[in-house]
């Protein structure tokens, strides 16, 4: 324990002691970890001496860059009692190789397109590399570097100016630092993704069994290992792959069927799906592409194999000639290709085939069993999963099949009365009762109260971007009269940076954003930022054909389907939105939740308010 590089807080010493037994040990700790505890650097330090102990490298997986940045600050600080190399990994992305930063064409590019074109760029031809970035690289000073690195333990960014300053390549230099390395920040895919992981594994010169595997909100965890064993298809890109299959001569894909063939085909396919819908989607029955393929097409399941096949080599021959042109190497033709291999490969059980009609009608085989692609958990030496909204902790061991788990939750240091939480009895966002004007009225009328009575700056939580545009549509923000920041679907990182900055520094101002949304599942608003939070509803998912065969999925395996499937992701949603409001042991808040539902649901302890500005009120004079 003597890595600890602070003077211990309640409760610190005894996380760190719990992980680092359970990391020597091996297997799997997972904790809840209330806020002030100090979840980056009780982990770092648990696991660095376990592998110092144990011959394995420690790698902290982050979903976000600026978690990233938080595990760099930590092993600074606990370089301070022990030297190391902490080295942070992202994927390849155009905006940090000088190369490929200029060309507009390749800001879309994904870290697989833009590695395949950047083997073309290493390729040398007369002993010389067409990119000198990458040919400096043999003649660097790699000590001198490593050195630098333990002196000033650089960010990923900072690292990509240090790098282009002497005309090296970060990337690949990163690569080879790796087998030194002894903490490596990386995203979540380097370990999750087979194809990926494989390449991993060989640069840091060492196996998952000797890995010691940190996972940062791993909350969030199963959720994305269903979200990369899923795959779609759309209308959008369908009409893509027609049109690249044009430009490529149109080639043979079977004895008398050409690409367009196809293509012509699986737009009539998908569009005869929608006949299954039910809203935005519906269930697809497992053998509809095969039976419509093969009737459409004349032909038999053997053909219908080969055609998938043929697709992915085409999709090769045009990625491979786009690369040499250095030109991305998206291949639509290819994609189309691996979907009809993906649909017909996966088995029923653990998988549901949808149709889904939003803007653009798309197939999707999705994968409802994280199991598989948490492979790894099991096969690491040990793992530490953390997060202070995990509870209940062995159902979430369960669901990602770990049996050797050691759970723990620790309350965090900080004065529980610094937080006031309320919810109101007379209001629901239950699908049923949202279609009843008198109930939206009072939610609306709530929530501009609420905001209207407090001169602290205000978070409004929506459970979808739907109703969150009902409100603006009703004019809800004209009514509450003040300046008002709004998350939006799908805006870019720095514009949504630029939204909460303008939020924090203008004082009295309100948010409107979405409960399980970027902003409620991870930024920090310290000190004044943020100190009220309007919940509104409990954001149980709504019940699409999606929601309802994994609730039947879930019922199969836990039995308890609802549980599983609906109350416990809307209570984690609800605790980490209010969880933006205490960030630090001075920080004081109040969060008043618009749902009666909210007491059926476990972890949350709020009380009953008949008048929420007088409670929020009053909540803060008790605070002083």
């Amino acid at each position: 324990m003597e890595l600890f590089p602070y003077p211990f807080r309640k409760g610190q010493e005894e996380i760190v002691k719990f992980l680092r037994e359970v990391s020597i040990i091996g297997g799997a700790a997972v904790i809840e970890s209330g806020t002030g505890t100090g979840k980056t650097v009780t982990s770092l330090s648990a696991a660095i001496e376990a592998a110092k102990l144990t011959g394995c490298k420690v790698v902290y997986l982050t979903r976000t860059r600026s978690q990233q940045k938080q595990v760099v600050t930590e092993c600074a600080s606990i370089s301070k009692n022990l030297p190391l190399l902490c080295v942070p990994i992202q994927g390849r992305r155009a905006s940090s190789c000088p190369m490929m930063s200029e060309d507009p064409e390749l800001v879309t590019g994904t870290p697989e397109e833009l590695s395949k074109l950047c083997s073309e760029y290493k390729r040398k031809e007369n002993g010389i590399s067409a990119c000198e970035f990458f040919s400096n690289i043999e003649t660097a000073d790699l000590p001198e570097i490593i050195q630098y690195m333990k002196e000033k333990h650089p960010t990923q960014e900072e690292f990509d100016v240090y790098c282009k300053e002497r005309k090296l390549c970060s990337y690949e230099l990163t690569k080879l630092l790796l087998p030194d390395a002894d903490v490596i920040v990386a995203p979540y895919p380097f370990i999750f993704m087979p194809q990926i992981f494989t390449r991993f594994s060989d640069w840091a010169e060492t196996p998952l069994s000797s890995m010691i595997l940190i996972i940062d909100e791993a909350h969030n965890l199963p959720d994305y290992l269903r979200e990369i064993m899923t795959s779609e298809y759309s209308l959008r890109a369908l009409a893509l792959a027609e049109k690249e299959a044009k430009e490529w001569g149109d080639p043979d894909i079977s004895d008398g069927f050409k690409i367009t063939d196809l293509t012509g085909v699986m737009e009539d396919i998908i569009k005869a799906a929608r006949e299954y819908l039910v809203e935005d989607d519906g269930i697809v029955p497992p053998y509809f592409m095969q039976d419509e393929l093969m009737e459409r097409l004349g032909t038999g399941s053997r053909t219908i194999s080969s055609i998938s096949d043929s697709l992915i080599n085409v999709g090769e021959i045009i990625s491979e000639a786009k690369k040499k042109k250095k030109k991305l190497p998206r291949t639509y033709v290819g994609s189309l290709g691996r979907f009809l291999q993906h649909w017909y490969m996966t088995g029923d059980g653990f998988y549901v085939r949808l149709v889904e009609d939003h803007d653009n009608t798309r197939l999707k085989v999705y994968c409802m069993d994280p199991r598989e692609a948490a492979y790894p958990l099991t096969a690491c030496h040990s793992s530490i999963h953390m997060s202070g909204t995990l509870a209940p902790l062995e159902d979430y061991a369960r669901e990602l099949g770990i049996e050797r788990a050691e759970t723990r939750v620790f309350e965090s240091p900080f004065n529980p009365d610094n937080l006031y939480v309320g919810h109101v009895t007379d209001v629901s966002t239950k699908y049923e009762e949202m279609s009843d004007p008198e109930n939206i009225a009072r939610l609306e009328d709530l929530t501009v109260g609420i905001a209207r009575c407090t001169d602290r700056n205000t978070a409004v939580f929506f459970p979808s971007y739907k109703l969150m545009e009902t409100f603006i549509k009703d004019g809800i923000p004209e009514r509450i009269g003040k300046d008002i920041f709004f998350e939006v679907r799908g805006m870019s990182q720095p514009d949504l940076m630029e939204v909460v900055e303008g939020f924090a520094n203008t004082p009295q101002s309100v948010l409107f954003a979405v409960t399980g949304g970027r902003i409620s599942e991870g930024l920090d608003f310290p000190d004044k930022d943020l100190e009220v939070a309007v919940v509104i509803g409990v954001p149980y998912p709504r019940p699409t054909a999606l929601h309802k065969a994994f609730t039947r999925y879930c019922e199969i395996r836990f039995g308890d389907g609802f549980r599983y499937a609906s109350k416990i992701p809307a209570a984690r949603r609800i605790r980490q939105a209010i969880g933006r409001l205490i960030r630090s042991e001075d920080d004081i808040g109040a969060a008043m939740i618009l749902d009666r539902r909210v007491t059926a649901l476990e972890g949350i302890e709020s009380t009953p308010s008949e008048n929420p500005c007088k409670d929020i009120a009053d909540s803060f004079i008790k605070k002083g």
